[in-house]
């Protein structure tokens, strides 16, 4: 097993590409924490339990640093280290620049961008006592070939890799790396809202000729938080079928 009692803290574990994460990492043999701001993760963790993973639930909003420092200490004390963050929470409030409001804007740079600061300064004290630690925070590749009416997400998954390069950098030497990821269309329930017309116009730019599912992503962060990336920090991962940037 790649995690075997690994204690691995995966934001917005409750859907999607968080949801395949945690059961992924479970069947590597980790212990998970599970945050979302969603009563599901009480059942995602009740069916991890079931298979026999130690995991706890809390509902966490990453944008609250209060919240986020005391639920790492519960965690914390609970299963005595926390080897493995993943920043994986994240929301889209898309509008072209002209029409996007203060809040739209304010929304997701408080959870995309402020959550995972809140999220990795809160942890770090931990892994650095441990010296060990994995980060993995989710990017975009539209962070790379940027995307119509998406100026709020596309800026906070641009920062998230400018971050994870800063954080690379200065937390290298307490054995902690930090990495991120950058998805491209991947079917969750969120991307099943998008009309099927606009579904379809994306094809054409991805060489494999069909969109992701949760999974793919659940295992490039399976690779950067296991230790057959022990020497791999500071990248961006894009796992995205080859779409055009």
């Amino acid at each position: 097993m790649r995690l075997k009692d690994k204690v691995a803290l995966i934001t917005g574990g409750a859907h999607g590409i968080g949801l395949a994460t945690a059961q992924r990492f479970a069947q590597e043999g980790a212990r998970i924490i599970l945050w979302d701001v969603s009563d599901q993760g009480n059942d995602v963790v009740k069916q991890l339990k079931s298979q026999g993973t130690d995991a706890i639930f809390k509902k966490v909003s990453v944008t609250n640093q209060e919240d986020v420092n005391q639920a790492v200490a519960e965690a914390h004390k609970y299963f005595g280290r926390i080897d493995i963050l993943i920043n994986n929470a994240g929301i889209t409030r898309d509008r072209t620049l002209l029409k996007m409001s203060k809040q739209e804007w304010d929304d997701v740079i408080s959870v995309n961008l402020t959550g995972v600061f809140h999220c990795t300064q809160a942890v770090v004290p931990i892994m650095k006592d441990q010296q060990y630690g994995r980060i993995v925070s989710a990017s975009s590749n539209v962070a790379i070939r940027g995307n119509f009416g998406q100026t709020n997400y596309v800026a906070t998954k641009s920062a998230i890799i400018g971050m994870t390069k800063v954080w690379a950098l200065e937390f290298g030497k307490f054995n902690i790396t930090v990495n991120c990821i950058a998805p491209g269309f991947i079917t969750t329930a969120m991307t099943d809202l998008m009309p099927e017309e606009v579904r379809n116009q994306t094809l054409p730019h991805i060489p494999l000729g069909h969109w992701g599912v949760p999974e793919d992503i659940a295992n490039g962060y399976l690779y950067l938080a296991s230790d057959e990336a022990a020497f791999v920090s500071g990248i961006c991962l894009t796992i995205d079928g080859g779409a055009a940037r």
